[in-house]
């Protein structure tokens, strides 16, 4: 891996869309993309108010810090300059009633969960 800068306020807020997931109000800016998983890695997203992603499972776990706003990562609420590490096969749903900005840190890709 070699060193990378990614200046975020010279990227654009792109819809989050993943297929027979409903995204509507979430949106992303890549963070770092891994070229072997041939996916994001780490990344900002943004939630409008009212915003939730479903429940989902995590093979490789997660990390989530709040850089603004509110949300509701499963039974725990996260506020501004909150942290969270969910352990390789967590579940949880995102919501956010007010609308938050995080930055997350996923190895693998989630699992969602009918």
């Amino acid at each position: 891996m070699e060193k990378q800068i990614t200046k975020t306020s010279e990227i654009n807020w792109k819809p989050l869309i993943e297929e027979g997931v409903k995204t509507d109000g979430i949106f992303v800016k890549t963070l770092y993309y891994d070229d072997v998983a041939k996916r994001p890695t780490a990344f900002l997203s943004k939630f409008e108010p009212g915003a939730s992603y479903p429940n989902h499972s995590h093979p490789a776990g997660e990390e989530i810090f709040v850089i603004e706003g509110e949300v509701r990562s499963g039974k725990d609420e996260l506020k501004k300059g909150d942290y969270l590490y969910m352990p390789p096969g967590s579940t949880h749903s995102v919501f956010s009633k007010t609308g938050c900005i995080l930055l997350f840190k996923v190895p693998e890709e989630v699992v969602i969960l009918k």
